[in-house]
């Protein structure tokens, strides 16, 4: 059984591991830049097919970020990555980010999302970008579901000024969670 459980752990861990490494498709760094933006263009058409009110509260923030994450659910350690990037809209600067997680929770499977976050206030924007943001201090938020009505139906309340929509392949998700996930900016696609 300890054996069993130890080569789960360290495939986990290899899986987190490669998270911290994991950049967009394409060789070359403009192409992983093109990937990104092409995902991000992808994601926000899905997203206002989905949510009428979605495009108008983007239009009314301070910035805005697309990320695609795939995530690994085995037995009871749970592990993801992804990419994405951070528009700021009063100075129109992109910000390429990487993110990874990990977590403890019953289930076998994976999962294929895409994560909009939407800033509603600068100081939560700057603070997402400069400081990189790790989501596990956020968990109480997380749980918690936002404004509802027209304004934010299918976004939660993730941190205050941050709102996020979370799609999978089928459509909104119920709850929108992100507990244990560590964004920060990719190096190489900032250059």
């Amino acid at each position: 059984m300890f054996s069993s459980l130890r080569g789960l752990a360290v495939v986990v861990l290899a899986v987190l591991f490669v998270g911290g490494c994991v950049s967009p498709p394409g060789v070359s760094t403009q192409d992983k830049r093109q990937a990104v933006l092409q995902m991000r263009s992808e994601t926000l058409a899905k997203l206002y097919e989905l949510e009428s009110y979605a495009k108008a509260r983007i239009g009314e923030s301070v910035g805005y970020a697309v990320f695609s994450n795939v995530g690994v659910n085995l037995i009871f350690l749970s592990a993801a990555s992804g990419y994405g990037v951070v528009e700021d809209k009063s100075t129109g600067k992109r910000t390429y980010m990487k993110m990874a997680s990990g977590g403890l929770g019953i289930g076998l499977g994976v999962k294929d999302f895409r994560g909009i976050f939407v800033f509603t206030s600068r100081g939560a924007l700057e603070q997402f970008v400069e400081s990189g943001w790790d989501a596990s201090a956020q968990v109480d938020a997380a749980a918690k579901a936002g404004e509802k009505g027209a304004a934010w139906a299918g976004a939660v309340d993730v941190a205050p000024g941050i709102k996020l929509y979370q799609i999978t392949e089928y459509g909104l998700a119920l709850q929108a969670t992100i507990q244990g996930t560590k964004y920060w900016k990719d190096a190489e696609l900032n250059s």
